[in-house]
């Protein structure tokens, strides 16, 4: 399939990353064409789509039921105190074309899940999970894993922070069940137990962003690593994610996969 040519217009919106070697007109047509789902519009899925919206990714798809709470805008940045009450999907939406009205939002006010988790990101070129629970982690992982779909999975609490990319397109990639296939009787932590800083939230989003990016244009091959951050010492540590061969979401001749388990790391 042919990509249309950029305008004017776009050139000059976007001149300062186009002149990328590494990107130029074809990766930014490239953007322009993809479809991007943002599974939880919190903290990481905010600082994520304004970057996403900002670098001109056509078509946004936002995914959330909750709505915009006080508590919600010391690091949630993109909503404003006259969005408390609203959908964050449908107020995420608004934001991000009034940052570019070059970009499609559309806003799914509703917990994603089963058929209809299946046939958003089976539609999408890219994955973004942005979501505060493991249970919701292992149902987009299983969903992207069986679309062949690449995830860029983000979480953050406290000062700490992780990110996950799995290139479900490659050939082989091992998968979030991989790295966090047990279930445990604690119980969950997330920023509303275990509080969290916001520009910790907001770098692992803007990561997010970044490796989304990457793979949208294809400037370069994406390994599978788990990034973790410590926002109080201002390190960044990268491990690789090994396939596990009895992984049942990635390897699904094991039938023991567990669609539910608590959220044990982090929110």
């Amino acid at each position: 399939m042919s990509i249309p040519p950029l305008s004017d217009s776009e050139f000059e919106r976007y001149s300062r990353q186009i002149m990328l070697s590494e990107w130029g007109e074809e990766g930014q047509s490239r953007l322009k064409q993809a479809k991007v789902l943002i599974v939880g519009c919190g903290g990481l899925g905010t600082a994520a789509s304004l970057y996403l919206a900002g670098a001109g990714v056509g078509h946004l798809v936002l995914a959330d039921d909750d709505a915009v709470e006080r508590s919600n805008l010391s690091r949630q940045v993109a909503y404003r105190e006259d969005n408390l009450g609203e959908s964050k999907a449908r107020a995420l939406s608004a934001q991000l074309m009034a940052l570019n009205t070059q970009v499609q939002c559309r806003a799914v006010e509703r917990h994603l899940a089963g058929r209809a988790l299946d046939l958003e990101v089976s539609l999408a070129d890219v994955v973004l999970d942005c979501s505060d629970n493991m249970a919701t982690r292992q149902a987009v992982n299983a969903a992207c894993s069986k679309a062949c779909t690449p995830l860029v999975a983000g979480a953050a609490i406290g000062w700490q922070g992780q990110l996950m990319v799995f290139d479900f397109s490659a050939s082989t990639s091992p998968c979030y069940h991989c790295l966090f296939p047990a279930s445990s009787d604690e119980p969950p932590r997330n920023c509303q137990s275990a509080g969290v800083v916001g520009p910790v939230v907001g770098v692992i989003g803007n990561f997010q962003a970044l490796e989304t990016l990457k793979l949208l244009t294809q400037t370069t091959n994406i390994p599978s690593r788990f990034y973790q951050l410590d926002g109080q010492s201002l390190s960044l540590r990268a491990m690789p994610i090994p396939i596990d061969s009895n992984c049942a979401v990635c390897h699904p001749h094991n039938p023991s996969y567990i669609n539910e388990v608590p959220d044990e790391h982090l929110a």
